[in-house]
């Protein structure tokens, strides 16, 4: 299975208004950049074990781990949780400026250095959400 059936299968199997909500965040970080690179982590460990969320990457970055290497990693990130909705905005350097700059306008949601968290969509204001993703793509690009 390629990694669009991935995303579809993975929106597909949350109860509405979810799977909506997850559709429509999905085609707007794709209309932000239509041909950014597509991820998609099922939320397993190599033992199959599940540790975290599944969630959806757009973009691509490189990113350094903890033992030094370099690999290439998502830019955004979308992902569904027991209570809401997550957005992942990734390799920001200054890590106040999510919540500096969008937390205030952006309504009902927790934005911390590199996420944006909400219940639903009705909570916020979606054009802060978006502004704040095209900063992401802006700001994280590595050329």
């Amino acid at each position: 299975m390629n990694v669009q059936e991935q995303i579809k299968e993975h929106i597909a199997s949350h109860a509405e208004p979810k799977r909506s909500e997850m559709q429509q965040l999905h085609e707007l970080i794709l209309g932000l950049d239509p041909k950014c690179k597509l991820w998609f982590s099922d939320g397993k460990n190599s033992d199959g074990k599940v540790v975290t969320n599944p969630d959806i990457g757009y973009g691509s970055r490189p990113h350094k781990y903890a033992d030094g290497t370099i690999r290439e990693f998502y830019q955004i990130g979308l992902s569904a949780n027991k209570t809401g909705i997550s957005i992942y905005i990734l390799g920001i350097e200054d890590k106040k400026h999510l919540a500096e700059t969008y937390a205030s306008t952006l309504g009902k949601a927790t934005v911390t250095g590199y996420c944006i968290r909400f219940k639903t969509l009705k909570d916020i204001n979606i054009d802060v959400l978006e502004a704040a993703i095209r900063f992401g793509f802006e700001n994280t690009n590595e050329k």
